[in-house]
């Protein structure tokens, strides 16, 4: 038998009402942004499909070049993934900062030359492959080859992200060798920019680590990954809270890797795993931050639940 009534449609996205409550919460010191932004499955939400069609065909290349200006539309900052493989040239930093009007922020992630100690055995590294990086903690190289060049765009960069991989008993035997190296390190960094740190090892969640980053006001990155602490959790650590701004990156659920988070989700149009303990985490935080009054910067992967723009859409409903 046929219904008496049509299925309601699927609820749409209200790209305006997000833009708004993420200005409002911008205006309190919060901002909220996804993990990069060149993604063809937000078409629909956050981009506008005609902006980017040529000779009536949608072009990718035009998209790519140009969506970053539509994206600040909706959010007000946004993180920079494609640092960490690479120290960007004048040119290109010109060119980023261009693409967007100056009211955007950017996190960026500080290139692997500097954070990661002995190269992974993947092709991309080739020769260097299980090698020691002669980079791992040069705040010198740090200096000339990426805040240097930076230093013209400071007032739009609200954080740098130094992301550290697992480290593996080899690499680096314990949390107190970690901390060790990584005090002098964080001592010689330029004052001029916000810094916060990354890790993957659960067990560095220790004293001597949280000890080290609030003594130079360096952020603990908040971080929802496969093998670390729920969200929730982290927050809940003694002295985790280190520095007068807090930074949180949401990614993957506890026990998903990457590579199947990106099978499972691509390409990123909608949601398709819920993760309730995520978002109430995230949800807390903002309520932190507004209560403090502090800077806070939160990051919204796809890979989380399949689709960043609306697991923030659902983070900031009551907003």
């Amino acid at each position: 038998m046929l219904p008496l009534f049509d299925d309601p449609e699927p609820p749409g996205f209200d790209k305006l009402s997000l833009a708004r409550k993420l200005e409002k919460l911008s205006r309190q010191g919060i901002q909220i942004g996804t993990s990069s932004w060149k993604y063809e499955g937000w078409l629909g939400q956050i981009y506008d499909r005609e902006r980017y069609i040529t000779r009536g065909r949608f072009s990718q290349k035009r998209f790519e070049q140009e969506c970053l200006n539509e994206f600040a539309e909706t959010f007000p900052i946004v993180c920079g993934d494609f640092t960490f493989y690479q120290f960007p040239s004048e040119q290109l930093w010109s060119k980023l900062f261009a693409s967007a009007p100056r009211s955007l922020q950017y996190a960026f992630k500080v290139p692997e030359e500097i954070t990661v100690k002995t190269f992974p055995p993947h092709p991309r590294y080739g020769a260097r492959a299980n090698m020691d990086n002669p980079g791992f903690l040069n705040a010198d190289l740090f200096q000339a080859a990426f805040t240097q060049l930076l230093e013209p765009y400071r007032r739009q960069t609200a954080v740098l992200l130094f992301e550290f991989g697992a480290f593996s008993r080899r690499a680096m035997p314990d949390v107190e060798s970690f901390a060790a190296m990584l005090d002098p390190f964080l001592a010689k960094l330029p004052p001029d920019f916000r810094y916060a740190v990354e890790i993957r090892n659960p067990d560095f969640l220790a004293p001597d680590y949280f000890a080290v980053l609030k003594q130079h006001n360096v952020a603990h990155v908040f971080n929802a990954w496969s093998k670390m602490p729920e969200l929730g959790t982290q927050m809940t650590l003694k002295d985790s809270f280190t520095a007068d701004f807090t930074v949180v990156r949401a990614l993957l659920r506890h026990g998903r890797v990457y590579d199947e988070a990106v099978d499972k989700f691509a390409p990123y149009e909608t949601i398709q795993d819920e993760n309730p303990p995520a978002r109430q985490a995230l949800q807390s935080l903002i309520q932190r931050a507004k209560a403090k009054k502090e800077p806070s910067f939160i990051f919204v992967n796809n890979r989380l639940e399949g689709n960043a723009p609306k697991t923030i859409e659902a983070v900031v409903s009551d907003e």
